[in-house]
């Protein structure tokens, strides 16, 4: 078994996205040293790139407004899951923080992780 070590820059995850791809090609057998040796070096491979390269959940407003784009919605189809058009022309504005309702009913209407709407917004509320 090759030593595997922790990956502490990018040389060392090069290293390691190089080896990992040489064992896939061998197609290990499940239960055996080189399968269980890739299964390691995948996760290190995937520590590494969480906190080298981390991806910050989208602004809740932005992704309600990619949803409404993705889905060819305008503002008055919105109403059923924040209430009033001009509650939801201040959620879109910024000018109204998302209450847990609306958060519920987005979530589960627009399929928007509810883990994105119950961030605060990158946008000040006044």
């Amino acid at each position: 078994m090759t030593h595997i070590k922790l990956i502490k820059s990018p040389q060392d995850h090069e290293q390691a996205l190089e080896h990992l791809l040489s064992l896939m090609e061998l197609n290990p057998e499940p239960n055996t040293a080189k399968a269980d040796e890739m299964e390691v070096l995948a996760v290190l491979i995937e520590k590494y790139e969480e906190e080298a390269f981390p991806i910050n959940k989208p602004d809740p407003i932005e992704a309600i407004k990619f949803r409404m784009e993705q889905q060819g919605l305008r503002n008055k189809d919105l109403v059923p899951y924040i209430g009033s058009a001009s509650k939801v022309s201040e959620v879109l504005n910024g000018t109204r923080n998302l209450s847990l309702n609306m958060i519920r009913r987005l979530s589960e209407g627009m399929n928007i992780s509810a883990s994105i709407l119950i961030q605060a917004p990158s946008q000040k509320v006044i």
